[in-house]
């Protein structure tokens, strides 16, 4: 089940929240539980046993660490084998058949692949029990006694599809104590509906351009478009993964505002940053705060030699690009950071910062390539790609692609900037602009769900 659906609009959605604020207040975790437990389980029934193992190694986990604080050895041995537990769920899931296929590669094996769907979230969830769990370890929280509020945070529903990544620090006080404001509740709705909006009618619409030019890749190759084309295709593309993932944060965090949570930014306009250091900053702000929290600081992080900084940074971005999917390309994707990230911290930032109109070219036009890296996983197609990016080829294709999308274009690029957010907070001070305007998106979304079929969403893979 996913947000930007029919039957979590209004089937789930209004069942869960009548049981949420119906419930007294000692009960309201339980129900989020049931109710999150539900919602995971709607479409992933037989992985149901692998969230409950996830809950109860962490909870117990976290409550030996507690127990045995002045015991180093046991305190560091349960941390370890939960560390394993978590990386190994994982990893089996989504990385079984890419150590298989490689191995198959390499040694000319025959190894059988094994039939797994990856179960729903498990790359954002296993990361927010790992945090909990390690930050009990390193004594930032004590370890939650009560399994019921454990078990709210591990599988709660708004969060548990795509983020952002919610430690159990960010909204440990809220489990315990929170109030539900018809003000709070009311700005959530605002949010989610700009979320819904952002996926819907942006992302899909923008998206359904790099869809056409990707079946011609897959047909008949990348090499019978023309270079403008293929220009084009990948702008959509990069427009509909911000759009697509922004959406789905806000409509994240507008459930938990209307449920009385506070979950963290995951995007600040990143489209406008003037490096690539500012725009890590702004893009899946949460993972990059784990990975720097989690990983970047344990290995030492910056205060270290220049060539032990080089092997950190080599490592986090080595294991961001592998955390987005099991293939090649994202490996490499996460490594084109690496490289673009060490020549900026070694000098070329100060560059970027006194040339500002070529800071943001430079930034959106190696974006591009990078995400064309992200969008295909086939070397060869992803050779034939940039090769007609860069080995330019005419034609009018473009034209027909440019007339039917440029109004979507036009409005993807206007709204991936915060061109229009101080009349934004200007108009939303009035309740007849808010009515009318939030009524029109959300109704204009339903429409385009009840008519529409292509509604994909890119990181429900991840």
């Amino acid at each position: 089940m996913v947000f930007s659906s029919i039957l979590f609009l209004f089937r789930f959605l209004p069942v869960a929240f009548a049981a949420y604020y119906l419930a007294p207040k000692r009960l309201k975790n339980f129900v989020l539980l049931v109710v999150s437990l539900v919602f995971y389980s709607w479409g992933e029934a037989k992985y149901f046993p692998v969230m409950i193992s996830c809950i109860l190694v962490n909870y117990i986990s976290a409550i030996l660490i507690d127990k045995y604080r002045d015991n180093v050895r046991i305190r560091r041995t349960v941390l370890v084998l939960s560390c394993i537990f978590n990386l190994g769920t994982l990893g089996f899931f989504k990385y079984t058949n890419f150590v298989v296929g490689n191995l198959n590669s390499l040694f000319g094996l025959s190894l059988p692949s094994i039939n797994l769907v990856l179960p729903l979230g498990i790359s954002f969830y296993t990361f927010q029990t790992m945090s909990y769990t390690l930050d009990v370890y390193m004594g930032k929280v004590p370890a939650e006694k009560n399994l019921i509020d454990l078990g709210a945070f591990v599988v709660l529903f708004p969060q548990l599809i795509a983020g952002p990544i919610v430690r159990y620090t960010d909204i440990a006080r809220e489990l315990k104590e929170r109030s539900v404001t018809l003000p709070a509740v009311q700005e959530g709705i605002k949010i989610f509906i700009l979320g819904l909006g952002s996926k819907v009618l942006i992302a899909n619409n923008v998206g359904a351009l790099w869809t056409e030019v990707e079946t011609i890749g897959a047909g008949v190759g990348y090499l019978s478009v023309s270079t403008p084309l293929a220009w084009l295709a990948v702008l959509a593309y990069s427009l509909q993964i911000f759009f697509d993932f922004n959406g789905y944060s806000l409509m994240a965090i507008g459930l938990g505002k209307m449920m009385g949570f506070e979950f963290p930014k995951n995007f600040d306009f990143p489209y406008i940053s003037r490096s690539f250091t500012e725009f890590w900053r702004r893009w899946h702000m949460t993972l990059g705060s784990w990975f720097r929290e989690y990983l970047y600081i344990p290995l030492g992080g910056n205060r270290v030699s220049k060539p032990r900084l080089i092997f950190n940074l080599f490592v986090v971005w080595a294991a961001t690009g592998l955390w987005h999917g099991a293939s090649w390309n994202f490996v490499l994707w996460g490594l084109f950071f690496f490289v673009v990230l060490v020549i900026e911290r070694f000098g070329f930032k100060n560059f970027l910062e006194k040339h500002g109109v070529f800071a943001h070219v430079y930034v959106l036009f190696f974006l591009l390539l990078s995400w064309a890296l992200f969008a295909v996983t086939d070397f060869g197609m992803l050779r034939d790609l940039f090769t007609r990016m860069f080995s330019f080829a005419g034609g009018v294709d473009w034209i027909y692609y440019l007339r039917n999308y440029a109004v979507v274009l036009g409005i993807g690029i206007l709204f991936s900037t915060p061109v229009f957010r101080p009349l934004y907070y200007r108009l939303t001070k009035y309740n007849a602009f808010n009515l009318v305007f939030f009524g029109v998106i959300l109704v204009a979304s339903t429409a385009y769900l009840v008519d529409a079929t292509y509604n994909p969403f890119l990181y429900f893979r991840f």
